[in-house]
C-alpha cells in the first residue's frame, strides 16, 4: 500500500493504478471475503451428509413422586373394600420413583435417502459460483472507475496547461501593450483590455488547478489508498490518442457481461429450487442410533449408584402426506420467481445493447471530433501567429489578438475533450463487455 509519508511524488501509470486498486479497493476486498463466507456456508451444508452426533446429560430432582394405584386380591384378609371375587382393593397408592434421576448418553443420526437435501447441496455450490461472479463484477467496476478517474486527472492537467499558457500569453500581451501605450502606439482602451484579459485568465487557472487536486483525490479514493498519499499520474491524454484508431470491441458478444452471468447463475439456482420444492413430496429415509445410561437414587452417594444402560439403532422413514398446500405453493412460488428472472434477464440484455450502442456512438463522435479539433488547432495556431505579428506592427487590434487566442484555446481544449470522451466511453464499453484487466495483463505477459 502506498504510504502517505513518502516525500517524493510517485507517478503512477494506468496499469500501476489498476493493480493497486485491485488489491486495496474496499469493494474488491469485501467481495473476496464474501467468496470466503459462501465457501464456509457450502461446507456447512455438506455437513448434513455426515452423521450428526450429539451428547446429552440431565439431572432431575423429584418434588412430588407420582402415585400409582393397583387393584389386587388379598384373599379376604385385612381391611379394605370388597371387590368382585371376594378380594379386596387397596385404598393407599404406591409412590413410584426416586428423588434423584441422572441420565447421560450419545445419539447419532444420518440421512440415507433425502432428495431435497441433495438438491440443496447443488444450490449451495451455485451460491459460491455467484459470489465469485459478483467479485468479478466488483473488479470490473473498480477497473472502470479507476480508468475514468485516471483520465479525468489527465484531462484536468491538460486544461491546467492550456489555461497556464493563456495566462502567460495574456501577461506577455499586457507587457507589450504597456510598452506600446508608453510609446503612444496603443490606446488606453487597449491597455485596459489587456489588463482585463490577464485578470480573467487567473480564475480559470485556479479552477483548473483545483480540478486536478479533486481528480487526484477521487483517484486515490477508488484506488483505496490514503488521500494524503503523494501520488500523481504519469503521461498525457495525447499518449492515448493512438487508441482511437483501434477497432472497438464487438458489440454483439455479451458473454463476458457480469450482470448476465449473474442472472444465468440465478436462473440455474431457481430451476434447482423448483426441483428441490418438488422433491419435498418424496419420502426420506434416515438411520438413527442412541445409547444412554440412567441412574435413580434418593441420595448423592455416586459410588453406590446402579447405572442402567439403554441403546437402540433403527431406520426412520418419513412420508409426506398432507401439509395444507404448503409444499405445492412453495413450488408455484419458485416457478413465478423463475419467470420474473427470465423477464429481468431479457430486459437487462436489451438495456445493455442500448448502452453499448451509446458507447460506440460516443466513441465514433469523439474520433471525428478529435480529427476536426486537431485540424482546428493547426489552423488556430497559424491564425494566432499571424494576429500576433500584425498586432506587433500595429496592423490589428488587441481584440483581434484576443479572439485568435480564444480560438486557439478552444481548439486545444477540444482535442483534449475528444480524447477524454473516447477513453471514458471505451472504459464503460470494456466494463459492459466484461473485459477483465487481470486476464488481459496475463495475456500481455
Amino acid at each position: 500500500m502506498l504510504s502517505a509519508r513518502a516525500q517524493e511524488t510517485v507517478y503512477l501509470t494506468l496499469d500501476q493504478a489498476l493493480q493497486t486498486a485491485l488489491s486495496e479497493n474496499a469493494s474488491v476486498r469485501i467481495a473476496d471475503l464474501e467468496i470466503e463466507r459462501t465457501g464456509y456456508a457450502r461446507k456447512g451444508t455438506y455437513a448434513a451428509l455426515f452423521p450428526q452426533i450429539d451428547g446429552s446429560g440431565s439431572y432431575q430432582r423429584t418434588i412430588k413422586k407420582q402415585v400409582m394405584y393397583m387393584d389386587f386380591a388379598i384373599g379376604g384378609m385385612g381391611s379394605g373394600d370388597s371387590s368382585e371375587g371376594g378380594g379386596s382393593v387397596s385404598r393407599d397408592g404406591i409412590e413410584v420413583g426416586r428423588w434423584n434421576t441422572w441420565s447421560t448418553g450419545v445419539s447419532a443420526s444420518m440421512p440415507l435417502v433425502n432428495a431435497q437435501l441433495w438438491k440443496s447441496l447443488q444450490i449451495s455450490d451455485q451460491d459460491v459460483e455467484l459470489a465469485v461472479e459478483k467479485a468479478r463484477a466488483s473488479r470490473l467496476e473498480t477497473v472502470t472507475q479507476v480508468k475514468k478517474a485516471f483520465f479525468t486527472v489527465l484531462l484536468a492537467k491538460e486544461a491546467l496547461g492550456v489555461y497556464q499558457s493563456v495566462y502567460e500569453n495574456a501577461r506577455e500581451n499586457l507587457e507589450l501593450t504597456e510598452k506600446k501605450y508608453n510609446a503612444q502606439r496603443a490606446s488606453e482602451l487597449d491597455l485596459t483590455r489587456a489588463k482585463t484579459t490577464l485578470a480573467n485568465a487567473v480564475p480559470n487557472m485556479y479552477d483548473a488547478a483545483n480540478s486536478v487536486e479533486l481528480g487526484l483525490w477521487q483517484l486515490k479514493a477508488v484506488m483505496g489508498v490514503d488521500l494524503d498519499s503523494n501520488i500523481d499520474v504519469a503521461g498525457t491524454l495525447k499518449d492515448y490518442a493512438e487508441t482511437m484508431l483501434e477497432a472497438p470491441e464487438s458489440s454483439s458478444d455479451l458473454s463476458g457481461n457480469s450482470s448476465l452471468r449473474q442472472l444465468a447463475i440465478q436462473a440455474e439456482q431457481l430451476a434447482n429450487t423448483v426441483k428441490m420444492q418438488q422433491y419435498a413430496f418424496l419420502p426420506s429415509l434416515a438411520v438413527g442410533f442412541n445409547y444412554s445410561i440412567n441412574a435413580m437414587a434418593n441420595d448423592y452417594n455416586f459410588s453406590q449408584y446402579k447405572w442402567s444402560p439403554y441403546s437402540y439403532v433403527g431406520l426412520s422413514l418419513s412420508i409426506p402426506i398432507f401439509s395444507g398446500g404448503k409444499r405445492l405453493n412453495a413450488v408455484r412460488q419458485a416457478k413465478v420467481q423463475a419467470a420474473e428472472l427470465d423477464i429481468q434477464r431479457t430486459n437487462t440484455e436489451r438495456q445493455l445493447q442500448i448502452a453499448i450502442r451509446q458507447y460506440l456512438g460516443t466513441m465514433d463522435t469523439a474520433t471525428k471530433s478529435y480529427a476536426s479539433a486537431a485540424s482546428a488547432v493547426e489552423t488556430a495556431q497559424k491564425a494566432y501567429s499571424i494576429a500576433r505579428q500584425s498586432y506587433d506592427v500595429g496592423r490589428s487590434t488587441l481584440t483581434d489578438l484576443n479572439d485568435a487566442r480564444l480560438a486557439l484555446t478552444q481548439s486545444e481544449l477540444g482535442v483534449c475533450q475528444a480524447i477524454f470522451s473516447y477513453l471514458s466511453a471505451k472504459s464503460d464499453l470494456e466494463g459492459t463487455l466484461g473485459a477483465d484487466f487481470i486476464e488481459n495483463s496475463k495475456t500481455n505477459e
